[in-house]
C-alpha cells in the first residue's frame, strides 16, 4: 500500500493507523500548492479531488476520503479495537465520531487554510471551532482517555490531528484542558511520534 500525504494534514491520521497495525506501506509527498508529487507525478491524475489522503492499493486500485481509508486500514490489518466489527453498536459509535470530525470540526478550519476565504468567514471560524471543541470537551470530561472509552481507536486519530491545529491557528487548547490532555495522551503513542517524524514534524 502507498499513502499519499501532505505533512500535518490530515492525512496524518492514516498514517497513523497504518503504523499502528504495523503492515508495511510506502508513503508519497504531495505539494498541494503545485498538486505534484515528489516523484513529479500530476496529482490529480491519482487523485481527480486534488487532495489528500490517497491510499493506493497493491492492485492498483485507489481509496479517497480519510474517513474511509482508515477504516479500510483497521479492517484489513484485523485491528478489531481501531475500529470494532461492522455492524455493532461500538463501530456506529466510531463512525459517529469520524463524520463529526470530519464534517463538523475539520470543514470549521476551512475558512482558516484558504487565502481565498472571506475575512468574514475568517473571523468567524474560531467560535464555530470553539463550539465543536465543546462538544469533544463535554465528551472527554468523564475522565476517558480516548473517545470510545479505554481502547484507542480510528475516531481517536482523527481528532488527535484536527485538534492539533489549533495550536498552528493561533486558537490553542487552554479552554479546552480534557481535549489537551487527549492529545497530549495520544501524541505520546509510538504510532503517533513515528507518523510525525516521518513527517517532519517532530
Amino acid at each position: 500500500m502507498k499513502l499519499y500525504f501532505s505533512p500535518g494534514a490530515c492525512s496524518l491520521s492514516p498514517h497513523i493507523i497504518l503504523r499502528e497495525i504495523g503492515q508495511p506501506f510506502e508513503l508519497e509527498r504531495v505539494d498541494l500548492a503545485t498538486r505534484t508529487t515528489e516523484t513529479g507525478a500530476d496529482f490529480r491524475t491519482i487523485n481527480p479531488k486534488g487532495y489528500v489522503p490517497v491510499l493506493e492499493l497493491n492492485d492498483g486500485a485507489v481509496l479517497t476520503e480519510g474517513v474511509a481509508i482508515v477504516q479500510y486500514i483497521a479492517d484489513r490489518g484485523g485491528a478489531g479495537d481501531l475500529a470494532p466489527p461492522a455492524g455493532t453498536l461500538a463501530r456506529a459509535r466510531v463512525q459517529e465520531h469520524l463524520n463529526f470530525v470530519a464534517s463538523e470540526l475539520h470543514k470549521a478550519f476551512g475558512p482558516l487554510f484558504r487565502a481565498d476565504a472571506p475575512e468574514e468567514a475568517k473571523k468567524a471560524a474560531p467560535a464555530e471551532i470553539g463550539r465543536r471543541f465543546d462538544h469533544m470537551e463535554s465528551l472527554l470530561s468523564d475522565g476517558r482517555p480516548f473517545l470510545l472509552g479505554e481502547k484507542f481507536s480510528v475516531a481517536d486519530a482523527y481528532l488527535f490531528v484536527v485538534s492539533g491545529w489549533a495550536e498552528a491557528t493561533g486558537i490553542g487548547l487552554a479552554r479546552w484542558p480534557n481535549l489537551a490532555a487527549f492529545v497530549e495522551r495520544v501524541g505520546a503513542r509510538p504510532s503517533v511520534k513515528a507518523a510525525m517524524a516521518a513527517e517532519g514534524l517532530i
